[in-house]
């Protein structure tokens, strides 16, 4: 089976629809599979259900697919930063499921474990427990949570072979590895694609198993979304320097 493809049009041939609910790894924009939400916008589907820890930024990322009214509905735990989220929400055009960050990671794996459903703690007594069965285990109350499942997973990883066998790099491990294991069909782009048997087994993250299709991106961008810098600081001044003698 070969799962290596030209690009990111060929590589979603097929698999996209209107309606369907893709789930779309990275952390901010930290990891994020920024070709294949290129070919998404490009491909016109429309009315999606998204999963995703957020929804990029104005102009990055998931934010293009806001900026192109694509997405129906975003499945997240973070929004803070991008104003177009907020104003398609407040606008009621976008519909959103907010999570606690740690009950998304959970039913995105659980769905990826086949879980059907899981009791947290984390949420009972707030709006996100309204509408959800409760249950009480020795003597604390406890919110059930169902598990999340996709038509799609698009991910990002440093590095991966041609049988779909992958690692990750630093912050970029975040949501890519469970949502690899979490959607019907997925598909990677990869920065550095080497021969079966080049990565060591103990160091892939991912197998090959669970996934598809397979792109070759060595010059992936890097996005930063808040650039923090120290001030310059003023040379110090020679020593002695404006002292008396």
């Amino acid at each position: 089976m070969n799962k290596v493809y030209a690009d990111a049009r060929s590589a979603l041939a097929g698999l996209l629809k209107d309606g369907m609910t893709i789930m779309a790894g990275g952390f901010g924009l930290c990891g994020i599979p920024e070709a294949l939400i290129l070919a998404i916008r490009e491909s016109g589907v429309k009315n999606l259900t998204v999963v995703s820890n957020n929804c990029g930024i104005d102009g990055v990322g998931l934010g293009i697919l806001l900026d192109s009214r694509q997405i129906k509905k975003m499945i997240s735990s973070y929004v803070g930063e991008n104003k177009t989220f907020m104003q398609q929400y407040l606008a009621g055009e976008l519909e959103i499921e907010f999570n606690p960050q740690g009950t998304l990671a959970e039913r995105i794996r659980a769905g990826g474990a086949g879980i059907p459903a899981f009791f947290t703690r984390t949420g009972y007594g707030t709006q996100i427990a309204e509408g959800k069965e409760t249950h009480e285990f020795e003597g604390e109350r406890y919110v059930m949570e169902r598990g999340l499942v996709a038509d799609l997973s698009i991910i990002h990883a440093y590095r991966g072979d041609t049988e779909g066998n992958l690692a990750y790099r630093k912050t970029a491990r975040n949501f890519n590895p469970p949502m690899a294991t979490a959607g019907k069909v997925t598909v990677a782009e990869v920065e550095n694609l080497v021969r079966p048997g080049d990565i060591n087994p103990d160091h892939i993250v991912t197998p090959g198993i669970y996934v598809q299709r397979i792109i070759h991106l060595p010059d992936a961008t890097k996005h930063i979304e808040q650039r923090t810098v120290r001030k310059r600081q003023k040379a110090d001044a020679p020593a002695g320097a404006g002292q008396e003698t």
